[in-house]
């Protein structure tokens, strides 16, 4: 009798083995591929990465589906989601605005804001596993000040905080590129600064100093702008990346001194951009990005828009008027 009764326990011991067995697996998976996810950034060729980009985004889509409390994939989803939207379709909606060609350019406009909205969706879900963000968090700059103080694990949490963050405040440059000044998303722009502020203080050289490069670029180009506090700011990134980091020199010439009309700064830190080679091969897609833009940058629209076209660009030699079809390798 006693046997008979061992046996449903018996049975039902492997089933529910098995079910931890396979989280166990997938939850493996998700963190290998977390770990060897920063091969991705050595990737030099800008076609190769658009395609692993886009392939490596349904995969972690997958395996958050198969784990949906994986913090791992909720990250690179967050990082992943972000990364597309300023690599891939900011890239493609610049191109078509420079090209003039309005039903494109609003196409990618709109891939590049959902590519935004769904890194802000997988990291605010994210951040809730430390502590969640609420309507009245998001009230006023006090209140989501002391919500990002909630996070404090050095780690953990300025990787977390400097991707939601600079979705957030990506999303919303796109959408003053078209004047929705009265939507309450644009009212939302501190959030995201807020979130970049607290990765910055917990981990300032996260990501080669990726978001003391972001708050620069806020303070040069913000509606009511600082442009001194980004120029001080631009210049400790350009200090403690060795100038390896070409999205640095990118931003300094395309806000900073697009902001201050400052010709001879546009032309020579874009120039030093275009003339780089391969400063640092675990940035090489960062790096290949920032020249593209810095060859679009050096377009007769973009430098009138900057208020540094004279004429023709002075010292440009180096800039052909538009990035190669496969991009720089």
């Amino acid at each position: 009798m006693r046997r008979l009764l061992l046996l449903p326990l018996l049975l039902a011991f492997p089933l529910a083995n098995g079910g931890c067995i396979k989280k166990m697996l997938v939850d493996g998976q998700i963190e290998g591929t977390r770990r060897a996810s920063s091969a991705f950034d050595t990737i030099g060729d800008y076609e190769v990465a658009r395609a692993a980009a886009q392939a490596g985004l349904v995969q972690f889509e997958g395996m958050h589906k198969l784990a949906p409390d994986n913090e791992d994939a909720l990250f690179m989803l967050t990082k992943g989601w972000t990364g597309f939207g300023f690599g891939f379709a900011e890239d493609d909606y610049e191109a078509a605005v420079d090209a003039r060609n309005e039903p494109l350019a609003d196409y990618h406009e709109k891939r590049a804001k959902m590519a935004y909205d769904r890194a802000i969706f997988y990291g605010t879900e994210l951040l809730g596993h430390t502590k969640a963000l609420t309507d009245a968090d998001k009230r006023d700059e006090k209140s989501i000040k002391a919500w990002v103080h909630a996070f404090d694990d050095k780690d953990k949490d300025a990787a977390n905080l400097f991707w939601v963050g600079y979705a957030w405040m990506a999303r919303v440059n796109l959408m003053k590129a078209d004047f929705e000044l009265g939507t309450p998303l644009l009212a939302e722009l501190f959030i995201g600064v807020a979130m970049i502020e607290r990765s910055v203080e917990l981990d300032p050289t996260y990501n080669h100093y990726a978001g003391t490069v972001a708050l620069a670029a806020y303070n040069a180009r913000a509606s009511i702008a600082d442009p001194p506090a980004g120029k001080k700011l631009f210049d400790v990134a350009l200090e403690r990346t060795q100038r390896k980091a070409l999205i640095v020199q990118l931003n300094y010439a395309t806000k900073y001194a697009c902001t201050v009309s400052d010709k001879p700064l546009y032309e020579k830190m874009l120039n030093e951009v275009i003339a780089a080679d391969d400063p640092d091969p675990e940035q090489r897609l960062t790096n290949a990005i920032a020249k593209r833009r810095a060859r679009r940058a050096f377009g007769e629209r973009r430098m009138k828009e900057c208020n540094v076209w004279e004429s023709a660009p002075s010292n440009a030699a180096a800039a052909p008027a538009a990035p190669s079809a496969s991009g720089d390798k």
